[in-house]
C-alpha cells in the first residue's frame, strides 16, 4: 500500500479560540465546503460532528478536542478538479473553555499550523492570549479569522487593533470587509484586489467581482501596508521594490508562505462562519500558507541509551517515530491511542516499541478519525493524524518508534490541577466499578488526578476547575453508569518554608535481641530555582519542588542508607505539618550522621530522616500556599461599582480595567479559595449580563488570619 497523498500536500491545523468565538461553527463549515458531510450542524441545535459527547452537545461547548481528516481544492482550482490538485487536511477542533486547557496544549504539541478564531466583536479574549502563548511555544505558524462580523457592535478595525496590541505587532490584513454588522456582503482581498461574496444556501459558490467604489481608496493603503511588510522579508524583493517594481502575485505568495512558516507575519482574514462566508478563503490560506510536515525543521530527540540528541526528518524512509498525544475511551473499539507521525510508516498488526516505557506492544487496527465516525486504514504514513486499537500501555506523551532504532521526543508538560473534591460511590457495587472508571479518565485527562486520603480512606479527585470536575463526574455516571456522592470543591493548597534551619533525627530501639540505630543531621532551606540547561552535580537529585543533597564525607553514613534517607524525606514531604498539605520547593542538605555496625538498618534511617525533616520545617518559617488565578470579568458599564466592590471583598488584587465593544472589563488576581460559585453571583449582579473567565496564574503565601482558619478546619 503506497501514500495516496504527496507529503507537501498535507496540512495539520488546529482551530483554537476563546469559548464561543465560533470555533466549532467553523470546523463545521470546513467539514462541509470539504466535501465530508453532506449537511452543516449547528452548535445551537446540537447537531455538531466535532461535538459528538452527550454533554459537549446539551452545553453548547467543546469538551475534547476531536481530529478529523477532509480534502480541499483550493477555490480558485475547483473548475479543473484533479486530483492532483486535491491537498488532505488533518484538521482538530479544540475547546475554548480555560477548564479543558490541557486539550489545547496536546494539540498545539503535534500540529503544523492553527486557525486562530476571534469574536468579531469582543476581539482578543482572555483565552486567546492563553492559547496564543502555547502556540508561541509550541512554535506553531497561525492564520487568523475574525468571525461574527455580521453581529451588532462587531467591528473587524476593532478586533485587528487589539490582536496588534495584546498578542503580536506581526499580524498584518490580508482582507477588509465589504460591510458589518447587518450590512456584512463579504470580503476584499488585499493581494489580488477583488471582492469576494457567497451565494447559495450555504455559501458554496464563492462569486469574485470588483471592489466597491466607497472601499477603493482604503483597499489600495491597506495592500501598500501589506505588500511593505511582505517585501520587508526578502532582501531581493525589497531591492525591487524600492526601485519602483512590484513583485508579481506568484513572487509575494512564495515570500508570504516563507514569513507565515517562520513565525514572522501572521495573515488576518474576516467573515461570518455562521452566514457561511469567508471559511473557503481561510482554507486556500491554510493551503498557501501554513506548513506542510516538509517545511518545518526536522523533529528533534534523544537517544533513550545514550541520553544524546537525534534528529528525525519528516520522510517515510526515515525510522518510524510518532508521540501519542490523546486516550479516548471509544464504547465501540476501546481505547484508542492518537498519535501523530513525525517519520517512517506503521503498517496496523504490526509491533512498536515505547521508548518512554522500554516495552513492545502490538498495534491492532489503525484508524482514522471523522470525529466520532472511523475508517480503517492499513497504513499510516509520515504527517499523519491517525489512533491505534489495542495499546495497553501507552499514555500520552509516550513515544512510539522502531525499536531498532529507539528515540524519545520531549513530552508535553501539563499544568498543575487546583481544585480537589471528595467522591464516594453510592453503593458497594459502584465500588469497584468507580476505581476502573477514574483510572480510565486519568489517563485520557492528564490534568485529572486521583489519590485516596491516607487518613480518612476518601477518594479525592483533582482537575483544573470546578466545570472540569463536574462533567468528568457526569462522564463517570454516562459512560461507565457509575453513581457517586460529590463533596464540596476544595482548593489545592500545598506548603512551604521562608527560612532555613538545622537539626538532627536520631531513632535508637533496643528491644531483646538486634536493635534499631539511625542518625541523621540536615540543614534545609528554601530550594533556589537554577538556570536551564545548568549542570548539576552527581550528589543532588533534584526534581520539581524537591532537591536533596548528599554532602556525607568520610562515611558518616554508609552509601547504602542515603537513598532511604531520601526516601523519608520525600515521604515527609507529601504531607506539611502546619494542615498536612504537600510541600513543595525543599531543599535538603545531608551533611552529617552516625550508624551502628549491628543495629543499623534502612527503615531505621528513613524513620530518623522523617524526625529531623519535621523539627526543621517547624523552625524554617513554615507557611500556606494558595493557587491565584487570573480573572477577566465582562459587565455593562451601570454594574462596573458593584462588581469591583465585590471583589475587593474576596481579596482581590484590581490589575486594569478597559472598555470592550459596549461593555466595561475588570482584570485582577483573586484567590481560587474566594471564587467558588461566583459566575452564579455574578449573574444575579448583572441581570444575567455579566460574564467571566478565570485560569491559574501562580501560588501565593496565605495571609495569617486564613492560615489560622485552615489550619484549625484541619485538626
Amino acid at each position: 500500500m503506497n501514500r495516496d497523498y504527496p507529503l507537501e500536500k498535507v496540512r495539520n491545523f488546529g482551530i483554537i479560540a476563546h469559548i464561543d468565538a465560533g470555533k466549532t461553527t467553523t470546523s463545521e463549515r470546513v467539514l462541509f465546503y470539504t466535501g465530508s458531510q453532506h449537511k452543516i450542524g449547528e452548535v445551537h441545535e446540537g447537531d455538531t460532528t466535532t461535538d459528538w459527547m452527550e454533554q459537549e452537545r446539551e452545553r453548547g461547548i467543546t469538551i475534547t478536542s476531536a481530529a478529523i481528516t477532509c480534502f480541499w481544492v483550493k477555490t480558485d482550482e475547483k473548475d479543473k478538479v484533479d486530483t492532483s490538485k486535491k491537498y488532505r487536511f488533518n484538521v482538530i477542533d479544540t475547546p475554548g473553555h480555560i477548564d479543558f486547557t490541557a486539550e489545547v496544549k496536546r494539540s498545539m504539541r503535534v500540529l503544523d499550523g492553527a486557525i486562530v478564531v476571534f469574536d468579531g466583536v469582543s476581539g482578543v479574549e482572555p483565552q486567546s492570549e492563553t492559547n496564543w502563548r502555547y502556540a508561541d511555544e509550541a512554535q506553531v505558524p497561525r492564520v487568523c479569522f475574525i468571525n461574527k462580523l455580521d453581529r451588532t457592535g462587531a467591528s473587524f478595525e476593532r478586533s485587528y487593533a487589539s490582536i496588534l496590541d495584546r498578542l503580536s505587532p506581526k499580524a498584518i490584513r490580508m482582507q477588509i470587509p465589504v460591510g458589518e454588522e447587518s450590512a456584512h456582503e463579504g470580503m476584499i482581498d488585499l493581494l489580488t484586489m477583488k471582492a469576494y461574496s457567497f451565494s447559495g444556501n450555504m455559501g458554496q459558490e464563492v462569486l469574485v467581482g470588483e471592489i466597491p467604489a466607497a472601499l477603493l481608496e482604503d483597499a489600495k493603503t491597506y495592500r501598500a501596508a501589506l505588500i511593505e511588510r511582505i517585501v520587508e522579508q526578502d532582501d531581493a524583493a525589497m531591492g525591487a521594490y524600492l526601485e519602483g517594481k512590484e513583485p508579481n502575485l506568484e513572487d509575494l505568495k512564495k515570500i508570504l508562505r516563507k514569513a507565515v512558516i517562520a513565525n514572522e507575519i501572521f495573515p488576518v482574514y474576516c467573515g461570518s462562519a455562521l452566514k457561511n462566508k469567508g471559511v473557503q478563503l481561510v482554507l486556500d490560506a491554510v493551503v498557501d500558507y501554513l506548513p506542510s510536515p516538509l517545511d518545518l525543521p526536522p523533529t528533534t530527540g534523544k537517544n533513550p541509551k545514550t541520553g544524546e540528541p537525534i534528529e528525525r526528518h519528516a520522510s517515510d524512509d526515515e525510522p518510524f517515530c510518532a508521540l501519542a498525544f490523546k486516550l479516548q475511551t471509544d464504547p465501540f473499539v476501546g481505547a484508542l491511542t492518537f498519535f501523530r507521525v513525525y517519520s517512517g510508516t506503521l503498517t496496523a498488526g504490526s509491533y512498536v516499541y515505547n521508548s518512554t516505557t522500554g516495552s513492545k506492544e502490538r498495534v491492532g487496527r489503525i484508524v482514522r478519525l471523522q470525529a466520532n465516525k472511523r475508517e480503517e486504514v492499513e497504513k499510516v504514513f509520515t504527517g499523519e493524524i491517525a489512533a491505534a486499537v489495542g495499546l495497553k500501555d501507552t499514555k500520552t506523551s509516550h513515544t512510539l518508534c522502531d525499536e531498532a532504532s529507539p528515540i524519545v521526543l520531549e513530552e508535553i508538560k501539563f499544568p498543575e490541577p487546583v481544585v480537589s473534591l471528595r467522591i464516594e460511590p453510592k453503593t458497594k457495587a459502584d465500588q469497584e466499578k468507580m476505581g476502573v472508571a477514574l483510572r480510565k479518565l486519568a489517563d485520557e485527562d492528564p490534568t485529572f488526578r486521583i489519590k485516596t486520603d491516607e487518613e480518612t480512606g476518601e477518594t479525592i479527585i483533582s482537575g483544573m476547575g470546578e466545570l472540569h470536575l463536574e462533567i468528568l463526574v457526569d462522564r463517570m455516571k454516562r459512560e461507565f453508569n457509575v453513581v457517586a456522592d460529590v463533596g464540596k470543591p476544595q482548593v489545592a493548597y500545598r506548603e512551604t518554608i521562608l527560612g532555613s534551619s538545622e537539626a538532627e533525627g536520631k531513632y535508637i530501639k533496643q528491644t531483646g535481641g538486634r536493635g534499631q540505630y539511625g542518625h541523621v543531621k540536615i540543614k534545609m532551606k528554601k530550594m533556589e530555582p537554577i538556570e536551564e540547561g545548568a549542570k548539576i552535580s552527581k550528589n543532588i537529585t533534584r526534581e520539581d519542588h524537591f532537591e536533596f543533597i548528599n554532602s556525607i564525607k568520610g562515611g558518616a553514613i554508609p552509601q547504602e542508607y542515603i537513598p532511604a534517607v531520601e526516601k523519608g524525606m520525600r515521604e515527609s514531604m507529601s504531607r506539611g505539618f502546619l494542615a498536612g498539605f504537600p510541600m513543595v520547593d525543599v531543599s535538603i542538605d545531608l551533611y552529617d550522621g552516625s550508624f551502628h555496625d549491628v543495629d543499623s538498618s534502612e527503615i531505621a534511617f528513613k524513620i530518623a530522616a522523617s524526625m529531623a525533616f519535621k523539627e526543621a520545617a517547624q523552625r524554617a518559617k513554615p507557611v500556606i500556599l494558595e493557587p491565584v488565578m487570573r480573572i477577566e470579568v465582562v459587565v455593562p458599564d451601570k454594574f462596573m461599582g458593584d462588581i469591583t466592590g465585590n471583589l475587593s471583598g474576596k481579596r482581590a488584587q484590581i490589575e486594569g480595567m478597559e472598555e470592550r465593544g459596549m461593555n466595561k472589563v475588570v482584570n485582577a488576581k483573586v484567590p481560587l479559595s474566594e471564587m467558588f460559585g461566583y459566575t452564579t453571583t455574578l449573574r444575579s449582579m448583572t441581570e444575567g449580563r455579566g460574564s467571566m473567565t478565570m485560569e491559574f496564574d501562580h501560588y501565593d503565601t496565605v495571609p495569617k488570619n486564613v492560615a489560622d482558619d485552615i489550619i484549625a478546619s484541619r485538626k
